[in-house]
This record gives C-alpha cells, sequence and structure tokens, in this order.
C-alpha cells in the first residue's frame, strides 16, 4: 500500500487509485503528553481520543510513504511532528538490536521505502539538521531506504511529490 501523508493541499497532483492521501493539518491531533499509555494500559492504542489513532496503523502498513511537510527548526512543522510522536503505538516498550543499534521492537510495521519533500528550510544548516533527524528517525519506523528532496517553495514541493507518484506508477 502507498501512502501520502501532507501538511497542505497537492491540488495538481494526479493520484493513481486507491492512494490514500492524508492532510496531516486538517486532522484533529492532539501533543503527545508521554503517559506510555500506548504500551502500558492500552498496547498498541494511544489513550488520547482523536483522528491519530486512525492514521498510524496506516503509516504501518504502507510498502512507500511519501511525506510533505514544511520544516521548522530542523524537523517536521507541527502537524507532522505531532503525527510522528502520537505513532508511537507503533512500537513496543521492549527494545532489540537493529542495524548494530538498540532502538524499539515494532509492532506490525511493515518495512517501508520513505520519501520527504521537505519545503521551507531557512538554510544549509537547517537541511544538514533535518538529513541527520530523518536518519535516525528511520530506524525507528522501519523505512529501510528513504530519500529526502528538498523544495525551495510550496510550488515546487507539490512538483516534487508528483515526480515521486509518477515513479510508483512506472
Amino acid at each position: 500500500m502507498d501512502l501520502i501523508l501532507t501538511d497542505r493541499h497537492l491540488p495538481s497532483l494526479s493520484l493513481p487509485d486507491n492512494t490514500p492521501v492524508i492532510h496531516v493539518a486538517e486532522q484533529k491531533i492532539a501533543p503527545c503528553v508521554g503517559c506510555f499509555g500506548c504500551w502500558i494500559k492500552t498496547p498498541g492504542r494511544c489513550v488520547i481520543r482523536d483522528d491519530a489513532p486512525a492514521i498510524y496503523p496506516a503509516i504501518a502498513r504502507c510498502d512507500r510513504l511519501l511525506v510533505v511537510s514544511r520544516l521548522l527548526l530542523g524537523c517536521y512543522d507541527l502537524p507532522m511532528k505531532r503525527l510522528v510522536e502520537r505513532s508511537l503505538p507503533n512500537q513496543q516498550a521492549f527494545i532489540r538490536l537493529h542495524h548494530g543499534e538498540s532502538h524499539h521492537v515494532q509492532r506490525a510495521v511493515q518495512p517501508k521505502q520513505l520519501t520527504v519533500v521537505a519545503y521551507g528550510a531557512q538554510d544549509q544548516e537547517e537541511r544538514d539538521l533535518f538529513r541527520r533527524w530523518l536518519g535516525r528517525n528511520s530506524l525507528n519506523t522501519l523505512a529501510e531506504d528513504y530519500t529526502i528532496l528538498f523544495a525551495d517553495s510550496e510550488a515546487q514541493a507539490e512538483e516534487l511529490a508528483g515526480k515521486v507518484v509518477r515513479a510508483w506508477v512506472n
């Protein structure tokens, strides 16, 4: 399954049938409160009742994931960052060795190809910081292969997202 998570509308994007697009900024996603209820009280399910529990299982199941997000301080901007943090139920409290490092055991997470179209970076330093952060985060989400495409504008981000989706079809 392919999945697109975006913080902005992509009106010119031509999508294959059955490719879900989730407009993260339009979802009701509260910040993670760090209670670890998703590990202890309700394993695999966040205790906060909003839109996130309907989204993070799709992230776990997808084979290819396209994320389109503005950058803020070297990371995803708030709507996408909240979703990433609220995807903690996709992991278990237990630790395993993964690529020679300690990482959480995944809870029914499919290895995936991740492509991120990032726009709004202020400078090269912010881009480098995001590269390092995504490299670390990709290990926790079983993104065995990831690509970052930096866009200088929202219009260019939409264009790059279109190229990614066209490559999926071909």
